[in-house]
Formats: C-alpha cells, structure tokens, sequence
C-alpha cells in the first residue's frame, strides 16, 4: 500500500475509472452480443434495431460513447461498428 497522500489518491481514481471502464465495455458487450444473436436468427429488423442501439443514432449509442469516454480509441470504435453494420447488411 502507498503511504505517499498523493499516490492513495491515484489508487482511488484508478480504482474508480477502471470501474467505469468495465461497465461501459460490460453494455457494449451486450449490446454486440444481441446484433450477433439477430444475425444468427436471420431476423434483419431486429438486427438492424439492435445495430442501432449499439452504435449510432440510439439514445445510448454504446460504441460511440465508449469512444467519446476514451474507453475505446475513436478507429477502434468506428472499425467495429462498420464490421457490425456489414455483418447486419449481408443478412439475406
């Protein structure tokens, strides 16, 4: 344990962003977890509705507020939105 005022202070906000960090990748998990579950039942709608809701458009666009909170770089985010969408438009 520090014994340093300023290094316990790290270890808190360290401590707190990585919390953060870990719910933010937790929605967006589910949220991709629920487009690959549309694409796999072959339901395009709720495919696109869960695409939606992942990335951009939504109220709680997930990627792109990961981003924007530095939890994914800015490429990153837009690399895996732009396979989803892909994935979601091949769907016959």
């Amino acid at each position: 344990m520090a014994n340093i005022k300023s290094a316990k202070k790290r270890i808190l906000v360290n401590q707190t962003k990585a919390e953060r960090n870990k719910a933010i990748k937790s929605s967006v998990k589910t949220a991709v977890k629920k487009v690959r579950v549309a694409i796999e039942a072959q339901d395009k709608e709720a495919a696109k509705a869960a695409l939606l809701n992942a990335t951009t458009g939504g109220t709680e666009s997930r990627y792109d507020k990961a981003a924007s909170k530095g939890v994914y770089h800015k490429n990153t985010a837009s690399r895996k939105v732009s396979r989803l969408a892909k994935a979601v438009n091949e769907i016959a």
